[in-house]
């Protein structure tokens, strides 16, 4: 994909973040930055600073985390705003947060070892593990993996968003989840077109668990988080709706039901949520279970940066497994900016990670094969009450376009920044 192709996609999302200004919003302006003492901050750091409030306070974001590692502009890390509305409680670098649709790609590092080690191919239909998939014959696992399978994703069933705002901390199974996915015609033939669907991410799940014999939060521990040293890292088993350790509350603007479409708040509400007159619910206890292997993840910071290193760079693949991932990457649709592989996003020229976003937080991890740098934001907030998209995107653009210019910024279509029903 060419830069020059990119930078046109997004020019406009460039001015805008480069014309900032922190009048927006009388009551919602966030705190300011509280950033570790440093002899010398780089060059970046202080238009940044300045500038993460005021688009805060554009896109009511309460609190924000940033982690900056760059072997050349030198590493910044700094919190924004508040752990909790209504009260003055600074976010913590440490803090754990619910890593959404990051989840995915942990997903697929798993599925990968297990190509690797010759216990699964992805030419395999995935039929042979879930003989009740509509079509199963045809859709193979690295269909599911590129999100081209076709199927439903059972995250935008209304009667199952109605379940999540009724009943938050139900602990849903995979079964109860595929039984909704499959009682919906399927939306294409397999390997036809990207559609990014929950239902493909939960069969890796259902997959894993079949081949490993252990859960998938004892096979994530087992293959990535050890050994990555990833302490403050887990995927839940399905009855725990806590978050383990220090952790900012988590909000979203409008119900399940009403954000299946579009987190965007309704135009005549959106003074209201821009200055706090209206504002979000506390989703911090719901349970994530509804996302399982394809957004129910845990982390930290930290731990992200550790991980989207070994995602992007390996340590977690052989090399010709690795290569077979990173060469799996294409655009979501032809021309597209933005492009997707076997559970891994390109968002710029060299710069890959993902994105994650479900009620009550939103974060994106990248780094830049190029430079060596890694970016690391999580929000305790979904998305953006203006246009529904994800907050944490949103000044992912914002610190892209600070690093490197306009040309490599990611475009608003992320993989699961578009719509609340990705996870």
């Amino acid at each position: 994909m060419k830069k020059s192709v990119l930078a046109t996609a997004v020019l406009g999302a460039v001015l805008l973040f480069t014309a900032c200004s922190s009048n927006t919003g009388k009551d919602a302006a966030p705190a300011g930055a509280t950033v570790p003492p440093a002899p010398d901050l780089p060059d970046y750091a202080a238009t940044l600073e300045e500038k993460i409030p005021a688009v805060m306070a554009e896109n009511a974001i309460p609190g924000v985390v940033v982690l900056v590692e760059s072997p050349s502009r030198g590493d910044w890390s700094a919190t924004f705003g508040t752990a909790e509305i209504g009260a003055e409680m600074p976010m913590a670098l440490s803090d754990s947060f619910r890593i959404g649709s990051n989840t995915k790609t942990m997903t697929s590092t798993v599925i990968l070892q297990l190509v690797q080690e010759g216990v699964l191919a992805l030419d395999e239909p995935i039929s042979t593990f879930r003989p009740d998939v509509p079509g199963g014959d045809d859709i193979t696992i690295a269909n599911l993996a590129e999100m081209r399978s076709g199927l439903y994703s059972y995250t935008f069933d209304p009667a199952f968003n109605a379940t999540l705002d009724e009943d938050p901390q139900k602990a849903w199974t995979a079964d109860e989840l595929l039984a909704i996915a499959f009682s919906h015609p399927v939306n294409a033939a397999p390997g036809v077109e990207f559609e990014y669907s929950n239902t493909n991410i939960v069969l890796l799940g259902v997959v894993i668990e079949q081949l490993t014999g252990m859960s998938a939060s004892e096979a994530f521990a087992e293959r990535i988080f050890e050994p990555l040293g990833m302490t403050h890292s887990l995927l839940p088993l399905a009855d725990d709706w806590s978050i383990p350790g220090a952790h900012a509350r988590g909000y979203q603007f409008g119900t399940n039901v009403e954000t299946i479409d579009s987190y965007a708040v309704p135009a005549d509400e959106l003074a209201d949520a821009l200055d706090g007159t209206l504002l979000p619910i506390d989703q911090t206890d719901a349970n994530p279970s509804w996302a399982w292997t394809a957004g129910g993840a845990i982390s930290t910071p930290d731990d992200l940066a550790v991980y989207v290193k070994a995602l992007v760079g390996g340590g977690l693949l052989d090399e010709s497994t690795q290569k077979l991932r990173m060469d799996s990457i294409r655009p979501m649709t032809p021309g597209a900016p933005v492009a997707y592989g076997l559970g891994i996003a390109q968002f710029a020229p060299g710069i890959l990670g993902h994105d994650g976003q479900l009620p009550g937080y939103s974060s994106f991890m990248v780094h830049n094969a190029q430079t060596g740098d890694t970016i690391i934001i999580a929000c305790n907030l979904s998305a953006s009450p203006v246009d529904g998209e994800n907050a944490a995107v949103v000044l992912g653009k914002l610190l892209i376009g600070a690093l490197y210019g306009a040309a490599d910024l990611p475009d608003p279509a992320a993989p699961a920044a578009t719509t609340p029903a990705a996870g």
